[in-house]
């Protein structure tokens, strides 16, 4: 009698400790939705979204139910019949989660949604202020002093945004919302604040693989920074042949090795002011090297034709897997790195004037 006393006795303790382990509960509503309408819960792997639960909309509101060991992100999503998919990302993690779809969504009440959401509503309202001011600028009666000055506010404000960013993800580095941010806003960042943040990175967050990919990066950008000797390599010109970056280097007093792509809309507006800083410079000493991120042979030789881009060029025709790109950390273009004859990195990243001004002072 003990015994079948004992044995419920457990068993009741049992299943009391299986309903107080931690899970997660979602409920949120859609505006406009219909009852009977699917609503999911989705993962985002590289540009796609794959379907992980759904929940049936009833009385106007979803739920979802589950258990998570460690918060991460997530996706809602619900796509009518006719109109564009609503959807917002999340942090899932055990806890009451609501979450609002709408033109403007909300997401509440666990320790990482309530730090994202903070950071949305600032960030959101900063980016319709910028495309206020840049629908502005598309008036055709602005006078040039007006142009100036509205290009004068965008950029204040975009330093305001950038700064916004990187102050936060600082802030929240050791939790998994900054850990998230960090790699999709690092290329606006410098590499004294890659590193700085890169510092703080808890080890537990360190084989994450984005993070893990960040800091590779870091460690690239250290070593081919402004007063670092440039690293070498070899890739084909448009004929096939080999290239050696430190052979043109060497016969040039200064070298810009530009990085770009023939599909790259900013690098095609970006080429005007390389090729005037190239006829401008080129007698008094100053060279340049297009490193292409082209995966296509013909697309990559027209542009080159078709731009009057009379200058070295080379690419191993891959892509962003280009290995030239890699050894320079290198993944957004247009890129530039300007390199001394003696091998010294002098400049990264000179855009529009920039060139010229740089040229200017170095080959007076």
């Amino acid at each position: 009698m003990k015994k079948l006393v004992y044995l419920f006795a457990a068993g009741t303790m049992a299943l009391a400790a299986c309903s107080n382990e931690p899970a997660y509960k979602i409920q949120g509503t859609v505006e406009g939705i219909a009852d009977g309408e699917t609503v999911y819960l989705q993962e985002a792997k590289g540009r796609e979204l794959i379907k992980l639960d759904s929940a049936v909309v009833t009385n106007g509101a979803f739920t979802f139910n589950g258990r998570q060991d460690e918060a991460v992100n997530r996706y809602i999503t619900y796509t009518p019949a006719e109109g564009k998919r609503i959807m917002t990302d999340f942090f899932l993690e055990n806890g009451n989660i609501a979450i609002s779809l709408g033109e403007e969504s909300t997401i509440a009440g666990t320790p990482n949604n309530d730090i994202y959401q903070s950071f949305k509503v600032k960030d959101n309202a900063m980016n319709k202020e910028m495309m206020a001011l840049y629908e502005k600028g598309k008036a055709e009666d602005l006078t040039e002093e007006q142009k100036a000055e509205l290009e004068k506010q965008m950029e204040t404000l975009d330093n305001q945004s950038m700064e916004f960013i990187y102050n936060f993800i600082d802030a929240n580095i050791t939790n998994p919302v900054g850990i998230h941010l960090w790699p999709g806003n690092s290329y606006s960042m410098e590499l004294s604040q890659l590193q700085a943040l890169a510092a703080k990175v808890p080890a537990e967050y360190q084989s994450n693989e984005r993070i893990a990919n960040l800091l590779k990066r870091i460690e690239v950008l250290a070593k081919t920074a402004v007063g670092q000797k440039f690293t070498d390599f070899t890739l084909p010109s448009p004929e096939g042949n080999p290239v050696k970056l430190s052979d043109i280097i060497a016969k040039n007093k200064y070298t810009l090795v530009d990085f770009w792509a023939s599909w790259c809309g900013p690098c095609r507006r970006e080429m005007p002011n390389v090729i005037a800083a190239y006829n401008e410079y080129n007698k008094k000493g100053f060279g340049i090297v297009g490193v292409s991120l082209d995966n296509d042979a013909a697309a990559w030789k027209k542009a080159i034709e078709e731009m009057n881009m009379t200058w070295d060029h080379m690419s191993d025709v891959k892509g962003w897997q280009c290995e030239g790109a890699a050894l320079y950390g290198v993944n957004s273009i247009p890129a530039t790195v300007l390199i001394a004859q003696d091998g010294t990195i002098i400049a990264r990243n000179l855009r529009g004037a920039a060139i010229k001004e740089k040229l200017a002072e170095l080959l007076k």
